[in-house]
């Protein structure tokens, strides 16, 4: 799927979780400071850390080719994020829709709340 850099499609929870199920190929890029990794994250499969401020300047860490799903605690510093790459040209780019809290509340209750 790729999409004009206009408003970036969002992917939710429950979807993300059964992508990565079916072992598809994806980029989890988690946006937030490194104080609220080590409170809760997503489960681990290889996430790039770049936190929002930094996003601009570090794009050269990221593969435009590849599936970029944009995370953070509840989705609004992910969606700028998103946003971001789109204007630069990333075409498969979604914003994971309620960020850790979404995860927590539909995918794994057992993540803290912060």
């Amino acid at each position: 799927m790729t999409h004009p850099a206009g408003p970036v499609p969002t992917l939710t929870p429950v979807e993300l979780k059964e992508r990565l199920e079916r072992g598809d190929e994806l980029v989890l890029l988690d946006v937030r400071e490194a104080h609220e990794r080590e409170i809760a994250d997503l489960p681990d499969c290889g996430q790039v850390h770049i936190p929002m401020a930094f996003v601009p300047t570090r794009l050269d860490e990221l593969d435009p080719d590849r599936e970029i799903v944009v995370y953070c605690r509840s989705g609004g510093r992910s969606a700028w994020a998103a946003q971001v790459l789109a204007e630069r040209g990333f075409t498969k780019v979604w914003n994971l829709e309620g960020g850790v809290l979404g995860w927590r509340e539909q995918v794994d209750p057992t993540l803290p709340a912060y």
